[in-house]
């Protein structure tokens, strides 16, 4: 059985933000986005990478927020209409096995633990190490190549 299981970011926070207009979306240091490519735009609220012609926003998220030395943010995409996808234990959508992933494994308190990059055929193998240790509480995954925040792997 696999000791992970992958999880989109909740769509409701973001549900508005796609009626604002342009100025209004600046405000929030977002700005709206077609994708012009089937590869490129990866949706943090699906874990799929958006269709050509799909509105996105691309705006800054705060990914671990947290009293920790390590509380981040960066900027992601959330495509309009997403829902929360929320993956079978073990289960790695092309999302994440078609890029290098940077994976950094937390204890309870946000302290990191450690970490690798893989190419995401490999993915599922470092996480089952990761989880290995009983300390692991989860895992953040960033696309390698640019940094960003790609989604969280919770014990199964």
């Amino acid at each position: 059985m696999a000791s992970f299981q992958l999880l989109g970011i909740r769509h409701e926070p973001f549900a508005n933000l796609f009626e604002l207009g342009d100025e209004e979306l600046a405000r929030h240091h977002a700005i709206r986005v077609i994708a012009d490519t089937g590869f490129g735009f990866p949706c943090r609220i699906s874990l799929r990478d958006a269709d050509i012609g799909d509105e996105l926003l691309l705006l800054p998220y705060q990914h671990l927020d947290t009293d920790s030395p390590y509380r981040s943010s960066g900027p992601i995409f959330v495509r309009r209409g997403a829902t929360r996808c929320v993956l079978q234990p073990g289960e790695i959508p092309p999302y994440v096995s078609q890029r290098t992933m940077s994976l950094r494994a937390y204890d309870a308190r946000h302290r990191m633990l450690g970490g690798d990059i893989v190419e995401g055929s490999r993915v599922s193998g470092a996480l089952d190490a990761l989880f290995d240790d009983p300390a692991t509480s989860y895992v953040q995954l960033h696309n390698a190549g640019r940094g960003c925040f790609s989604c969280v792997a919770r014990r199964a």
